[in-house]
């Protein structure tokens, strides 16, 4: 399979797709019997209905009626849409699936081979159906980094819960000190910091981490996120066990924990041997069990992005990850790292769009509303613009405002349709838009559609909620928020807040460069109002700095090309190609 061609929304460069031989085969959970399927099956499915029918109706019914939108369009302005009018576009669109050739023509269940086959389709239907809905495949997997996923699901399957090897690692862990070198199974475990943005980000950030230190990457999921994604692994669990975990202190560690590695290196529980000659000797302090990577915005253990100190980290059975930021791009100045990073990421923008694609799948439960919401409001439009709103308490400004600024920056980026549009003028007044609003508040959703709606443009403007406050610590809330991210997603333009984690993860699952709104700091108008994305990777916003590594000479030009200032914060990184 092939893609060629631009992105014609995003400017992407389409690489050519390479068929990898490589296949996995997908053993059977330990904890399920064939006998228990198909009963395990009905309950699931009636489980997945009563949860998701009330935010289904809440989503689909919260706003002014899809099909009232579009039939009223369509009697004013249209007689057809691609051969059928707008009732029989709602009711008989293709599933829901992408309109585009560009979707029909280069994209496949399998995401490229990205995705491994044969696992239970009913238990996440998701992760076979995205690719219906996504407009976007600019890169294909490389075939290093197909091997390397391959290899790495066959480690996970021998070493997480419920397995012989990880009931021996928690023994060792219950001991208080680290195996020796021989042990098989070493493990990175991933720990809930804010928001759901942050916290899928990290999740790639750790998984990465976890692929390039052959380590097993598991999740410790709170109850405010314990029903938002697959199991990503086939025949196995990502899954912490946390109940009967040896180390109690797994949700709001907080960043300065007293097991950060920082803290354990100055008490001298573990040794560097760039540091002490005797951390290779008899004399050296035996590695602890575990440690806390404190990896948040504060950066307390910002020392872990120096090659010699992940010669001492690799003595350690289990790493506790804390963090809330897309840490990605800072592996790359590690050396150690780098020429993996090169085989495993030719084109360097692409890191979080494949990895995200690969890790991250939305529960039934969350897909349900998903999918339904995408089917009965943006299906029946030609084109999708994914507007994407945030505002912090140290950057606010009036409404009135952000809504200039936003209508600055689509005249600026050419996003919005203009008002008057029946059609882009070059069908005939057919093409009509799908302008989908995500943000806490109800009052620019209303604004864009009274804008439409006076001048009888081919325009509907939808918003699935407005929450008024983000509440991290709350289930329902999440579904909503992680269901407005993967329809974000299904755009073919995005329109998206400077410094957030919601857009940036919604940017990578599109494959789109979107044109990003610039923060007011100080509460000032920025006169630029918005820039457009030269690269789709997230920001790292709290790179390590003022730091002085001792380890491997990382290569400093091939750095400077591909990890550079993100355009939406000065005292960022991200990666550029």
């Amino acid at each position: 399979m092939e893609m060629s061609g631009v992105s014609a929304a995003s400017g992407v460069p389409v690489i050519k797709l390479v068929e990898d031989p490589v296949e996995a085969v997908a053993a059977e959970p330990p904890w399920a019997t064939k006998r228990e399927k198909p009963r395990r099956c009905r309950q699931a499915l009636l489980v997945i209905g009563l949860v998701t029918l009330p935010l289904v109706l809440f989503l689909v019914l919260g706003q002014e009626s899809a099909a009232t939108v579009w039939l009223q369009i369509a009697t004013a302005k249209l007689t057809a849409t691609n051969g059928r009018g707008f009732e029989d576009a709602n009711h008989g669109h293709d599933d829901g699936a992408a309109t585009g050739a560009t979707a029909a023509a280069n994209a496949d269940e399998l995401l490229g081979g990205l995705l491994a086959p044969g696992m239970d389709r009913g238990s996440c239907l998701s992760r076979y159906d995205s690719w219906r809905y996504y407009k976007h495949f600019p890169y294909a997997p490389s075939p290093h980094l197909l091997r390397r996923l391959r290899d790495y699901e066959a480690r996970h399957r021998r070493c997480a819960p419920g397995t012989p090897l990880y009931a021996k690692a928690v023994e060792q862990l219950r001991s208080g000190r680290s195996a020796d070198d021989t042990v098989e199974c070493n493990y990175v475990v991933w720990l809930p910091f804010d928001g759901l943005g942050n916290r899928m980000l990290s999740m790639v950030s750790g998984f990465l981490y976890a692929l390039l230190t052959d380590r097993v990457f598991l999740a410790a999921l709170p109850p405010d996120s314990d029903d938002l994604f697959c199991e990503p692994f086939p025949g196995t669990t990502w899954r912490l066990p946390a109940d009967d975990f040896p180390v109690a202190k797994l949700f709001g560690v907080g960043q300065h924990p007293d097991r950060s590695y920082s803290s354990l290196l100055d008490k001298k529980k573990i040794a560097v041997p760039e540091d002490d000659p005797a951390a290779s000797n008899a004399t050296a302090p035996v590695p602890p069990a575990y440690v806390y990577l404190s990896l948040g915005w504060l950066l307390t253990d910002r020392i872990f992005f120096c090659g010699e100190h992940q010669l001492a980290i690799k003595k350690v059975n289990w790493l506790l990850q804390y963090s809330d930021l897309y840490f990605a791009p800072s592996l790359y100045a590690v050396a150690e790292f780098q020429d993996e990073l090169r085989r495993l990421f030719p084109a360097k923008e692409s890191v979080s769009h494949l990895l995200t694609r690969y890790l991250l799948h939305p529960t039934n439960s969350v897909w349900g509303i998903v999918t339904t919401y995408y089917r009965s409001n943006l299906a029946p439009a030609d084109r999708r613009i994914g507007v994407q709103i945030r505002m912090y308490g140290h950057s606010s400004i009036p409404a009135d405002d952000m809504y200039n600024q936003i209508l600055a920056c689509s005249r600026q980026e050419r996003i919005l349709p203009a008002e008057t549009d029946s059609g882009d003028g070059n069908n005939n007044g057919t093409t009509t838009t799908a302008i989908l609003i995500a943000s806490l508040y109800a009052d620019y959703y209303k604004r864009l559609r009274s804008r439409y709606a006076a001048r009888g443009a081919a325009v509907g403007v939808f918003q699935p909620t407005h929450e008024e406050r983000q509440a991290t610590e709350s289930l329902v809330h999440n579904r909503k928020a992680l269901a407005e991210i993967y329809l974000l997603s299904f755009s073919e333009e995005l329109l998206t807040s400077g410094l957030s984690t919601f857009g940036y993860v919604a940017s990578s699952l599109a494959g789109v460069r979107p044109a990003i709104l610039l923060t007011a700091f100080d509460h000032k108008v920025p006169a630029t109002p918005c820039r457009r994305a030269v690269s789709m990777e997230p920001c790292n916003l709290t790179p390590p700095r003022d730091v002085e590594c001792r380890g491997e000479a990382v290569d400093k030009d091939d750095l400077a090309r591909h990890v550079r200032v993100c355009e939406d914060w000065k005292d960022g990184v991200k990666f550029f190609d």
